[in-house]
């Protein structure tokens, strides 16, 4: 056996193939960093919140088509009450059927809705709740909207008795 034969055998990986795996290693890293000078991946951290509603009707005293609709935050993201919209047909006291959550007085009293918030602030934490006069013919939603207008998603639903 001779030893030079060793050193001059060209059986191992082909240069072609290691410039080619390189390049590729190159235009990877490139896209990932691209990424994030860009911002493209800070579009994936403003997900739509989670949150849960519960929803009662109570009808009116003597009044067969008119009631109160209870909402209540159950559980879930604490949300911004400028973010939150009660929108739907069936509403009694807003033609424009949208009611921006940041818009109600902080007691369950007010007409139209109010968001019972006792620290005052807009955010709508879970115990949280608003009472919206309707007909008994409802269909409503409670729906958030990011500020930027960007995404919005239904986070609760529901019709009335007669809907």
């Amino acid at each position: 056996m001779r030893i030079k034969e060793l050193f001059n055998d060209d059986d191992a990986v082909s240069p072609v193939i290691g410039v080619i795996l390189m390049v590729a290693i190159t235009v990877i890293l490139a896209a990932v960093i691209a990424s994030f000078v860009l911002g493209l991946g800070d579009q994936t951290q403003s997900a739509t919140p989670q949150a849960s509603f519960s929803f009662d009707y109570d009808a009116g005293p003597g009044n067969d088509t008119e009631g109160v609709l209870s909402i209540t935050h159950d559980g879930g993201d604490t949300l911004n009450g400028d973010e939150v919209y009660v929108r739907g047909s069936g509403l009694t006291d807003d033609g424009a059927g949208s009611i921006p959550a940041a818009d109600y007085d902080l007691d369950r009293n007010t007409s139209p809705a109010s968001w019972s918030n006792a620290g005052g602030s807009t955010e709508i934490s879970a115990g949280n709740g608003v009472d919206v006069a309707v007909r008994n013919f409802y269909d409503i939603r409670v729906v958030y909207e990011s500020a930027e207008g960007d995404s919005s998603a239904t986070l609760g639903q529901d019709t009335g008795p007669e809907a």
